[in-house]
């Protein structure tokens, strides 16, 4: 056992060290194939370096100097999901890029991407198919990772919260219209904390996952509140009741509809309880369908 364990360990740090050279070479490359007039920098006379320099990427990224050199020269230092993010932000990686840095550095990143390798062209079809019935796909962390027209305009507009909000955890508990359009808002709040803390337990150590639980906790009280109850809900059917601000009240069937063996991603449903409320459903259906011709 002890010589199995001597001849490891030595492989895991070779193979660190080979992720901190690749993201080293990567990051380089990309701060050299970015112009300062990309980033809203003079060009300057003097400029020897092709794209941008260390520092202005250090400085646009806020982070020091010497600690982004130090990631340059492969040095072995921990780099946090904020760094990384701002990175990505700073060097205007594409979403295949930004997934790439991550995963040699060896994070998950925190933000739900607006397009999910998950996320299947056939998937989409389905919540097409399910209209004018509300459908999105939803992974266990209640990021909104697709869904259709009618799910678009029934809480909120959608289309019109940035991709890194799309959560139905911090959207029920920060986004006054999503809130106001939930009957029963403070029961349906501390169900969802106690489910998301359910399903917490087995992501305690992701990073993602932290950063949302301290977001919530940092921007309502009445999360705060809820979490510290330390209840905890597995899913199940629920009749909900929503004000719609389009066509006014609407008593739905939330059913989740589970994608793997695994209680995470899944396509959640809202089927109308009755026919006044598929009545309703329908014209909020067309009403989607009239903002989508240009």
């Amino acid at each position: 056992m002890a010589q199995e364990t001597v001849t490891e360990a030595p492989r895991a740090g070779a193979a660190s060290a080979v992720r901190r050279h690749e993201l080293a070479e990567f990051l380089r490359h990309r701060r050299e194939h970015i112009t300062p007039e990309q980033v809203g920098l003079p060009r300057g006379r003097r400029r020897r370096t092709p794209g941008l320099r260390r520092e202005e990427v250090a400085q646009l990224s806020a982070v020091g100097v010497t600690w982004y050199t130090w990631l340059e020269q492969a040095r072995d230092i921990q780099v946090s999901v904020q760094v990384l993010d701002a990175l990505a932000r700073t060097l205007m990686l594409d979403p295949s890029e930004r997934s790439h840095i991550f995963q040699l550095a060896g994070a998950v990143d925190p933000t739900p991407a607006t397009t999910c390798p998950s996320v299947t062209p056939a998937m989409r079809a389905v919540l097409e198919q399910l209209e004018p019935y509300p459908a999105c796909l939803q992974n266990s962390r209640y990021d909104i990772l697709a869904h259709n027209r009618t799910y678009g305009l029934l809480l909120c507009d959608l289309e019109a919260v940035p991709p890194e909000d799309r959560n139905c955890m911090i959207l029920s508990y920060t986004h006054e219209e999503w809130q106001s359009s939930i009957v029963h808002l403070e029961e349906a709040q501390r169900l969802m904390a106690a489910r998301f803390r359910a399903a917490m337990a087995g992501h305690l150590g992701e990073p993602a996952w932290k950063m949302l639980l301290k977001r919530l906790r940092t921007e309502s009280a009445e999360f705060r509140e809820a979490w510290d109850r330390h209840e905890v809900v597995a899913h199940r059917s629920k009749r909900k009741e929503f004000i719609n601000r389009h066509v006014g009240r609407l008593v739905v069937d939330h059913t989740d509809l589970w994608l793997s063996p695994e209680a995470g991603p899944r396509m959640v449903t809202y089927v109308p309880a009755d026919e006044e409320s598929r009545q309703r459903l329908e014209r909020l259906h067309s009403i989607s369908l009239a903002r989508a011709v240009p």
